[in-house]
């Protein structure tokens, strides 16, 4: 802690109208041109040793390899896992976005996403087990003085504009491709 009582690395809570000044000419531009709010997101990933693949992340190199229960070591990220974690950092930032926005007093929280996964799909164990993610739970304990009402609005709004939530349950067009580099 110092002088002033902030803890390092601690960051203050954003309030309402600096979220609002940051959005809206983002906002006003995407009302006068809706074709600038369209943005490609994308990920890369480079093959490495044995059965894994390195994806960058921005900050840091993340490699990822098998899940314990269809061979892997645990040492590298499961992709099921992964998932789930963009899952929680999605819910987690449209969460804070959305009670800053609407003035609700969350001091903080933890997100949990969990999923059911039956390998015997992916080894090809079982033709009729699914291969991928099935029943996916995401749940939010929320530290601060939220009335019930409050609690079910902030749900409903985080649900809402989630992006990874929202893709999870439209289920896109997924194309893939391969060719020789």
């Amino acid at each position: 802690m110092d002088d002033t009582g902030a803890v390092p690395g601690h960051h203050e809570q954003m309030r309402s109208d600096e979220l609002r000044e940051i959005q809206r000419p983002l906002k006003e531009s995407y009302r006068e041109t809706p074709e600038a709010a369209l943005v490609v997101l994308r990920a890369t990933g480079q093959l490495g040793e044995g059965v894994s693949c390195s994806i960058e992340t921005g900050r840091q190199l993340v490699q990822a390899g098998l899940h314990r229960s269809t061979g892997g070591t645990g040492m590298q990220a499961c992709s099921g896992d992964m998932l789930l974690q963009a899952l929680v950092a999605c819910a987690g930032v449209t969460l804070q976005a959305v009670a800053t926005s609407l003035e609700l007093d969350v001091r903080g929280g933890r997100l949990t996403a969990e999923a059911d996964f039956d390998a015997r799909g992916t080894l090809g164990v079982d033709r009729e087990a699914p291969v991928g993610l099935q029943n996916v739970r995401l749940d939010f304990a929320i530290e601060g003085e939220l009335t019930e009402p409050e609690l079910e609005k902030l749900l409903a709004l985080t649900e809402r504009y989630c992006v990874v939530l929202q893709t999870l349950r439209s289920s896109p067009q997924v194309t893939a491709s391969m060719r020789v580099a």
